[in-house]
């Protein structure tokens, strides 16, 4: 990402949050129009919906602490792939890696990262489908590259991983054990359920129908 130059820090933050604004709504529109190409053009729409968020300043200020960083605005931009996030929803597991095979086929769209949390779990459980990618945002002095951090994951997963994300702050990341085995159990039996809800409407195609009829 290209940072303006002869700016004071303030204008300079301003600036660079209207880039990273820019930037989801720029995956927003693509979102949103793949989401209604799929319902209009072919009866069934992956997405149950899609949400995004810019990161707070305390935030991006507590993580480059946490992680040795100097708490910089330059810092912030080399070193954070999460500034700006955007979180799709979706039915079924093989929805995930068709929504991520389709974006990353659009050809202002570069792949920087992938980290897939579903074919590796993390230890508590945790499964999501992490992609950073940067886009460009055409500016009247040019293009700046930035980055968007996007998570894929299933209905079960994102309210798994909702709790997960309350206990976490409620115990400062130092949960009870016990806490921690059982929210590990919640896992195992959210993946049990993606399987069966996957076999479930595989079973509802071969019959005939689509999963926007039993709606």
């Amino acid at each position: 990402m290209k940072l303006p130059k002869n700016y004071d820090q303030v204008d300079k933050w301003k600036s660079v949050m209207f880039l990273y604004k820019s930037a989801l709504s720029e995956m927003e529109i693509k979102i949103g129009i793949l989401s209604n190409e799929f319902k209009h053009l072919h009866n069934y729409n992956p997405i149950e919906h899609f949400v995004s968020r810019i990161k707070s300043p305390e935030s991006i200020v507590k993580k480059l602490r946490k992680n040795g960083f100097d708490d910089s605005i330059e810092s912030m931009v080399e070193q954070l792939n999460d500034i700006a996030g955007i979180r799709i929803i979706c039915s079924f597991k093989s929805d995930i890696y068709n929504i991520a095979n389709v974006l990353t086929k659009h050809k202002d769209i570069t792949v920087l990262q992938i980290k897939d949390y579903i074919k590796s779990p993390k230890k508590n459980g945790y499964q999501s489908y992490h992609m950073v990618v940067s886009i460009p945002i055409y500016l009247a002095e040019g293009v700046s590259h930035v980055k968007v951090e996007m998570q894929i994951r299933t209905i079960a997963m994102d309210f798994w991983a909702a709790l997960e994300h309350k206990i976490y702050y409620k115990f400062e990341g130092s949960a009870p054990v016990n806490i921690i085995e059982e929210l590990k159990a919640c896992a195992d039996m959210v993946n049990s359920l993606d399987e069966r809800m996957r076999e479930l409407n595989e079973s509802v195609q071969q019959c005939g129908l689509s999963s926007q009829d039993l709606n």
